[in-house]
């Protein structure tokens, strides 16, 4: 279990400028897109407003950071638990400018501590990770994007690339749990460039590398006005991707995994899709409520699979959006779904970015008035959470959430 240390951070202003991939660049005004955290009557919220670009507060003070953890631990149960300190932000954690002093007192707390996301384009003096590391420090996630310093500061705008980051995530890796991360760009950082980094993390000794398909489209992910991020680059499609991921980790002693897709070692996402689930899901309750389930272009070809192996094709229907990842899903990917697709029960993603009200509206505008419900948040995991989970971890993971999904599908769906 995880505890929290926000240190707040704006992109681009607390990470030393943007990386020229980021999915925060160019990020314009924009309005509230609606989403479950929403009072009733009323579209927008702190979370599918200023929330979605990270907006909301510059670097907090390292008290206030340890006085929130504190008060966490202070209110919660965690007596007997494996529980970890994950300091993150909407910064680069190595830019806060009092992480030495932070670690140093959540180190206090005798609990190990993660830095989160980091491209160590705040370590100037590379001995910092050494201190870190005494400071309680055992696990790091690092975008390293390339090991090829040049690339680095190019594409990451890391003025030290040939100083202090990769240095210190050499000692990170020798001392520490680490997960390297790579956006992967097309003709950038995906040929030669992408072994030779993989090889170098290995020879380091890190534990995991996190492959990101880059994105530059509205339907792959940039829903805030700002697409293409980078004009003239074609990002690889899924199945380019998915090839990739499978490719690296047949070369690598590494734990490979990918986002969206797909982790070669415990089958995500969607195991249960797999024929060598199907005794999963006769555990689950069978399905006897008719629904429409709206989802993303991905998931939506292995949620079939599940309805069709659950023996549910003639009470349920899968309806992909033209958005890749369903948790994105925003009010004009509904508008753009056929009303003639749509039973009179729809369960949308649990964490999409529409306003209920919105959301019935939109999907009854053919004047069939709908239920119209949230799903789970998640019904799979991806490459960012599966690399420390187990095939076992996972599947039960999916279970709970098919089972949750399954309930309201009788529930809302149920015949009069």
């Amino acid at each position: 279990m995880q505890i929290i240390a926000d240190l707040g951070g704006i992109p681009g202003k607390d990470c030393r400028g943007f990386c020229r991939y980021c999915y925060f660049r160019k990020v314009g005004e924009f309005e509230a897109f609606g989403c479950k955290n929403c009072s009733p009557g009323r579209v927008g919220c702190e979370t599918c407003g200023k929330g979605v670009a990270e907006i909301g507060n510059e670097f907090l003070p390292p008290f206030l950071v340890m006085g929130n953890v504190q008060t966490t631990l202070m209110m919660g149960n965690f007596q007997d638990r494996d529980v970890k300190i994950n300091i993150s932000g909407g910064g680069d954690v190595s830019c806060y400018p009092h992480l030495e002093e932070l670690t140093a007192g959540l180190g206090e707390f005798g609990i190990p501590i993660h830095l989160g996301y980091t491209s160590g384009k705040g370590i100037d003096d590379p001995g910092i990770a050494s201190r870190l590391i005494e400071n309680g420090v055992d696990e790091v996630t690092f975008t390293v994007f390339s090991a090829n310093p040049d690339l680095r500061r190019e594409w990451m705008r890391d003025e030290n690339a040939f100083q202090g980051p990769l240095e210190a995530l050499r000692i990170f890796c020798e001392s520490c749990e680490v997960h390297a991360a790579s956006v992967i760009i097309p003709g950038v950082n995906d040929g030669d460039d992408l072994l030779e980094t993989c090889a170098r993390l290995e020879e380091w000794g890190a534990t995991g590398f996190i492959m990101m398909r880059f994105a530059n489209y509205e339907h792959q992910g940039l829903i805030l006005g700002n697409e293409p991020i980078i004009e003239g680059v074609e990002p690889h499609t899924v199945s380019e991707f998915e090839e990739l991921v499978r490719a690296i980790d047949r070369e690598f002693n590494l734990r490979v995994t990918g986002t969206p897709v797909c982790d070669p070692q415990n089958g995500t996402p969607f195991v249960l899709a797999a024929d060598s689930s199907r005794e999963y899901l006769e555990i689950l309750p069978e399905i006897q409520g008719e629904a429409t389930i709206i989802t993303g272009s991905i998931a939506a070809p292995y949620i079939r699979r599940i309805i069709h192996n659950l023996g549910a094709d003639d009470l349920v229907n899968v309806v992909g959006v033209n958005k890749d990842i369903a948790c994105l899903i925003t009010l004009r990917d509904l508008e753009e779904v056929d009303p003639g697709d749509l039973r009179e029960t729809v369960i949308i993603p649990g964490r999409a970015f529409v306003h209920d009200m919105q959301a019935r509206e939109v999907l009854s505008r053919d004047g069939v008035d709908r239920i119209v419900v949230r799903g789970p948040d998640r019904l799979t995991v991806d490459g960012e959470m599966s690399g420390t989970l187990s095939e076992y971890d996972v599947i039960e993971r999916e279970m709970e959430a098919f089972y949750e999904l399954i309930q309201a599908i009788n529930f809302f769906g149920a015949s009069e």
